[in-house]
């Protein structure tokens, strides 16, 4: 499946995403992506060696030009008060065929990702989705501070993730120290079993969607970006175990794998839109307050 078109749903403002791709690309299926090719960084490496980081994407590769000259990147900052409500955006609905996954975890020097094998379907339906999706991939986004992480940001505020007493279910099984650190390194993998996609996603209908692109070379702006209108809980120890690891090899200094995210991108007059409607008291208005959404992380509030 191509990583590189289709959809991504992020779970926001925490700093997990979900990348999902469309269900029948047939070249991509006899294709099936590398994990670990491209010449890019998120940052500047410190054995000396040139490696080009997000302001030169588009410049050392011309198959990335859209990396600099693209008129749809992601991420971007959301203005919760420049969104439009959509009553035309349907619900979301997650099918797993109420069967367990097993995919596998890998440290690919830039992401802790997990890959599903191909028999274990997991569709995504509804919202902006014209047609069913295929998760593809589950790809970690994490800061090495508690005010950073997130690629998106909300009113110009970043997450590195919610830290409280208790995490969500799924990111308990894949970040606990016994299962984390089989990936410290970059190309370490680490086959996992019983794993419920459905535990991922917060218990909440309400998302942000709009038009963007992958954020990494070569920028293809092919993605729906859905951000879900509710926290992803993970522990500090969770998070601290996240900036152990390195994106280099055993042999090869330390650099920690956070921080990989993507610099925010000019919107340039793309509609945000939503299916939470400010107009009608709700569970995600409960006050009624006209676009003025509100998270709690990390000791602070977000307006």
């Amino acid at each position: 499946m191509d990583i590189f078109g289709g959809l991504r749903v992020i779970l926001f403002p925490a700093v997990f995403i979900t990348c999902i791709s469309e269900q029948a690309v047939k070249s991509a299926q006899q294709n099936p992506p590398k994990i670990h090719e491209g010449w890019w960084a998120y940052k500047e490496m410190v054995q000396g060696n040139f490696v080009p980081v997000p302001s030169f994407w588009g410049l050392v590769n011309s198959a990335w030009n859209l990396c600099s000259v693209g008129k749809r990147q992601s991420p971007v900052n959301i203005e919760t008060a420049h969104m439009i409500f959509d009553p035309y955006l349907t619900s979301m609905k997650l099918n797993t065929g109420a069967l367990k996954a097993r995919g596998t975890m890998y440290n690919t020097g830039r992401h802790v990702s997990v890959r599903l094998d191909k028999e274990h379907l997991v569709n995504i339906s509804g919202g902006p989705m014209m047609y069913s999706h295929r998760l593809e991939e589950i790809r970690l986004h994490f800061g090495s501070e508690d005010n950073q992480g997130s690629e998106h940001l909300l009113n110009g505020q970043a997450f590195s993730g919610e830290i409280s007493e208790s995490s969500n279910n799924f990111l308990n099984r894949l970040l606990n120290r016994d299962i984390i650190t089989r990936v410290t390194y970059k190309n370490d993998a680490h086959l996992l079993t019983g794993l419920n996609i459905e535990e991922i996603y917060p218990e909440t209908s309400s998302f942000i969607t709009y038009d963007g692109s992958i954020t990494i070379p070569p920028c293809f702006e092919t993605v729906t970006w859905i951000l879900m209108n509710k926290p992803v809980y993970v522990t500090r120890m969770q998070m601290h175990s996240l900036r152990l690891l390195s994106q280099n090899q055993p042999s090869q200094i330390f650099l920690s794998m956070s921080d990989n995210v993507r610099p925010i991108q000019p919107l340039i007059n793309r509609c945000i839109r939503t299916n939470i409607n400010f107009s009608m008291q709700s569970k995600d208005c409960p006050n009624n307050r006209v676009h003025k959404l509100q998270y709690r992380v990390n000791g602070w509030l977000q307006n």
